[in-house]
């Protein structure tokens, strides 16, 4: 009976498998692990180190830019407009009570999907607005092309972009780099050499609100746009000692791929004669502590940039038009390499057939991702025309381990975990007389043996055909991503 018992286990388990959904991919909560193997300490600096007074910028310079009700407006307008792809949202409140606005650009707009976000911010710095036009005139190109531009309608139909045109709208409205408490929030941040921003009583409420966010958003990658400079700055934007030089993260490749993205795309950025490609590591250029770069790859799990857009800080209004030429092609190719590259995947569980939240390791890289809670689906940023050894596990379950060739294209790369231990087996086992003297034999074997030949023959059929089933299905599947010029795996 026994034997019987575990022959019914395992048709149900098939069966579970080909009835299993399919779930489409997209973004979610943050689910991300710290980096590391122990070695790094994250702590946290007030950065005012570097952060200095500049001139204010004059109100006739500013003519020509929107307020922040302007702003405000313009976005409840395109949310109107564009409805079916967007929804406006608000993760928070400035120093002096406004709404630090977002707009979200997705074919599912506020569902949590297993596919990878994105999200801009502008106006980090008061007095740098630039990001703030670029921002919204990228979320009305979008909008204006979906339906016939083919990069426009990858990123609408395959990422969750969030736009945040202004974190410091307190700053802009008097015209200086501070908030209204005079904090430079990029150097608010905790970071990993220095405590001084740990105490969670001085943290600034913009601050506590990206916080916030990426903790109910799991972000892939992001960028902030910033003005005085034009360069793409990647981690990691400190060094323990302080000093200027080159000091890499644990994925310098990877984020010098995604910044050569930028710099390539743009008009002349990558003609740069101070920056070599138009890129540069962070500390290598000047350090800067408490910064939300840093924070973002540490403890929000995200690949972000901080984009130097525009030499002049507050350029006339009448030159919008032309950085916004210049900078297009780059915004929308660096959110599009999302869904063009890395590896991305779900992890699955052999004896439940159910998305299985798990841990996903590339060898030879220091930092791990997690894999989402509810869907298990991971994105992997990773550079294209190498070889890589990646990993799957989960508690309880036995890691599984795959090479990936990574090309011209994403790869996709499923995991199915098999648990360590089954309490049903344990149970078959502990029930086996160990007298017996068939206890020694494969419990396959003794089935066979011992039960009734027919029923037996029957039971094989049904879980060879059901497997054949399964197989069919998992062609398909494959087939289909194929024809997207995805690879796809499954381990």
């Amino acid at each position: 009976m026994s034997k019987l018992r575990f022959f019914q286990s395992l048709l149900i388990s098939t069966v579970i498998c080909f009835f299993l959904p399919s779930i489409n991919a997209r973004g979610g909560h943050s689910d991300h692990i710290h980096p590391g193997d122990g070695n790094y300490s994250f702590h946290g600096i007030v950065r005012h180190l570097f952060a200095q007074e500049e001139p204010t910028p004059s109100l006739e310079l500013t003519r020509g830019y929107m307020t922040n009700d302007d702003l405000e407006k313009a976005m409840k307008d395109f949310t109107k407009r564009c409805s079916k792809i967007s929804r406006l949202y608000s993760i928070g409140k400035s120093v002096n009570g406004f709404p630090l606005w977002v707009i979200e650009i997705s074919d599912r707009p506020g569902e949590i999907e297993a596919e990878p976000a994105f999200k801009y911010i502008g106006n980090v710095h008061g007095d740098e607005p630039v990001g703030r036009e670029l921002l919204l005139r990228l979320a009305n190109w979008i909008c204006d092309n979906y339906k016939k531009d083919p990069l426009a309608q990858m990123i609408v139909e395959n990422v969750h972009l969030h736009i945040m045109p202004s974190l410091n709208p307190d700053g802009f409205s008097i015209r200086k780099r501070n908030n209204a408490n005079n904090v430079d929030l990029n150097r608010d941040f905790p970071d990993q050499f220095f405590p001084f921003n740990d105490d969670l009583n001085l943290r600034q409420p913009e601050t506590k609100a990206i916080m916030t966010w990426l903790r109910d958003i799991r972000f892939t990658a992001s960028a902030t746009l910033h003005g005085g400079a034009l360069v793409a700055n990647f981690p990691w934007d400190g060094t323990e000692d302080k000093r200027k030089y080159y000091y890499a993260c644990p994925d310098d490749e990877t984020f010098r791929f995604l910044a050569r993205i930028y710099s390539k795309s743009h008009r002349n950025m990558s003609l740069s004669k101070e920056f070599e490609e138009g890129i540069t590591n962070g500390a290598s250029w000047y350090p800067i502590y408490g910064g939300m770069q840093d924070w973002n790859y540490i403890y929000g799990g995200c690949f972000e940039l901080t984009l130097e857009i525009s030499d002049n800080k507050w350029p006339k209004a009448s030159e919008l038009s032309t950085i916004w030429d210049y900078n297009r092609k780059s915004m929308l190719n660096l959110v599009a390499s999302l869904v063009k590259t890395g590896v991305h995947g779900r992890i699955f569980s052999l004896d439940k057939g159910k998305p299985l939240p798990g841990l996903v390791v590339v060898k030879g890289i220091n930092y791990t991702v997690k894999a989402h809670q509810t869907y298990a689906d991971y994105h992997r940023l990773l550079v294209p025309g190498q070889k890589y050894e990646v990993t799957a596990s989960s508690p309880g379950y036995k890691s599984k381990t795959t090479t990936v060739w990574l090309g011209e294209n994403a790869v996709t790369a499923d995991f199915i975990l098999i648990p360590e231990t089954s309490s049903r087996g344990n149970q078959l086992r502990s029930s086996c007389d160990c007298s017996c003297k068939s206890c020694g034999q494969p419990l396959l074997t003794q089935f066979f043996t011992e039960t009734n030949n027919g029923i037996t023959l029957t039971l094989f059929v049904v879980v060879v055909f059901l497997c054949f089933l399964l197989q069919r299905r998992v062609r398909f599947n494959l087939w289909k991503q194929r024809q997207s010029s995805r690879r796809s795996i499954t381990v």
